[in-house]
């Protein structure tokens, strides 16, 4: 067993000041400190902030069925309810001082705090402690000390309507306040006094905060409930919209990969049903069978994973830009003139900026065959700093007389739209002065995910 010495460097300054400050507090200790830190914030910063008390949004049961100026007056019930409360103390303060002048003055003592909890509840509170002061040594009854029936009624009404606006921890300081002030009062100026009325007070009061705490409770229990009622019915809305795009995207497959393969099976055989075919048919047949075969096998790795959850998804990997070359000489097969351009350093990209790069290029020569046959296209690829460029522009139709509507829903643009804004690039779409249209693009690259390639530029020309 070996003995571990450890030296501790005493702080600068006074030895015994050095010892209080590094001493281990006690669990107790803090506890305490953090209850008095809780009373500082709950009842002493910003005690007389200005926070009026809001109208009622919704009516209540019995004015449901109001109209007009009675629904609008029913939105101050709350306002009214307090002011009225503390009318009536200030009558019972008024009646009890023998009335004159000295009631009036006591019936505005106690009136105050009543009417202030409605724009300055902890405020309220502070002023209901000091009015009850003033009315004791200005009142004429010499029992019910410390609090006189106006001021009895009004600290209740204090307590009451600032626990509501506030919560449970401020309704237990200002009662536990309330006792420090009655035993003092009971204690100190009670000698002369027949009846004493802190028990009274601390036992209703008591009550009163007890059903405000409770109503708190079942409040905060009502919100939760209805947070999760909303989250769990946006949560099963978009599980069924989930569900029926799966069934969509099901069916889709089933519906298209069997349209396809058809396509695929009869273009092979097609050749052999003629004796002696051309080889231009022969080629055009054979180009025909590979894109059904090539659309098929997109079809299924991008739809086919729904299929079970156990679907074993195709291997093949994604196209890149490295396969640009091929789908432009396969849209050449087709008979549009297409030329390829490329500006800047080649590097290697993120995966998913070449695919989208790929995707929107594809989708650019697909729109051209469809709405403008026989057109000449450019693509141009530029590898900028920051970033990836696309334009992609055509000429406009040398036979637009011939051009058939295209049955299709328009889906292009917003899913070149879709995959730009995915990465946060930039994107126009726009027919040109001569009759064509023009989709140019801009995908940024982080420095940091960029890759660079050791191919040389080929500079600018055709492929």
């Amino acid at each position: 067993m070996t003995d571990t010495t450890q030296t501790h460097s005493t702080p600068p300054g006074d030895p015994d000041e050095s010892f209080e400050a590094y001493r281990p507090r006690s669990p107790e200790f803090r506890a305490a400190m953090d209850a008095l830190r809780g009373l500082r914030r709950d009842l002493f910063d910003d005690a007389f902030a200005y926070r009026p008390l809001p109208r009622k949004e919704e009516a209540g049961r019995l004015a449901r069925n109001w109209k007009g100026r009675k629904r609008e007056y029913a939105a101050w019930s709350r306002h009214t309810v307090v002011a009225a409360a503390g009318a009536l103390s200030a009558l019972i303060a008024f009646t009890d001082s023998g009335g004159g002048l000295l009631g009036l003055l006591t019936g505005l003592l106690v009136l105050a705090p009543a009417l202030m909890t409605l724009v300055r509840p902890v405020g309220a509170f502070w002023l209901s402690m000091a009015s009850t002061s003033a009315v004791a040594v200005f009142g004429t009854t010499y029992g019910n000390w410390p609090w006189l029936p106006g001021s009895y009624v009004t600290h209740l009404v204090v307590l009451t309507v600032v626990a509501i606006r506030t919560r449970p921890r401020t309704a237990a300081w200002m009662w536990l306040l309330t006792a420090v002030y009655g035993f003092v009062a009971e204690t100190v100026f009670g000698w002369s006094h027949k009846v004493t009325n802190t028990a009274s007070m601390l036992v209703f009061s008591a009550i009163l905060l007890l059903a405000v705490t409770v109503w708190h409770i079942q409040r905060q229990a009502r919100q939760e409930v209805t947070a999760q009622q909303t989250v769990t019915a946006h949560e099963r809305s978009r599980r069924t919209l989930l569900e029926e795009r799966t069934t969509i995207a099901r069916e889709l497959h089933d519906v298209v990969a069997h349209h396809m393969s058809v396509v695929a099976i009869q273009a092979e055989a097609a050749p052999y049903r003629v004796e002696n075919p051309p080889p231009e048919l022969e080629k055009a047949f054979a180009t025909i069978r590979e894109n059904a075969v090539a659309a098929l096998t997109e079809l299924r790795r991008v739809l086919g994973v729904v299929r079970a959850e156990d679907y074993d998804v195709p291997d093949a990997p994604q196209p890149t830009l490295a396969e640009l070359d091929a789908l432009i000489t396969n849209v050449r097969e087709t008979g549009l003139d297409v030329e390829k351009g490329v500006t800047g350093a080649v590097r290697e990209l993120p995966q998913g900026v070449e695919l989208s790069a790929y995707r929107i290029v594809q989708e650019a020569l697909s729109n051209t065959l469809r709405h403008a046959p026989g057109a000449s296209a450019r693509v141009e690829v530029g590898y900028v700093l920051g970033g990836l460029g696309l334009r992609i522009v055509n000429g406009p139709p040398p036979h637009p007389a011939l051009i058939k509507p295209s049955p299709g829903a328009g889906h292009g643009i917003t899913g070149m739209r879709e995959r730009v804004t995915m990465l946060n690039g930039e994107m126009t779409a726009e027919a040109t002065r001569e009759g064509g249209y023009e989709v140019t693009v801009f995908l940024p690259v982080p420095p940091s995910t960029e890759r660079s390639c050791a191919a040389p530029s080929p500079g600018e020309g055709g492929a």
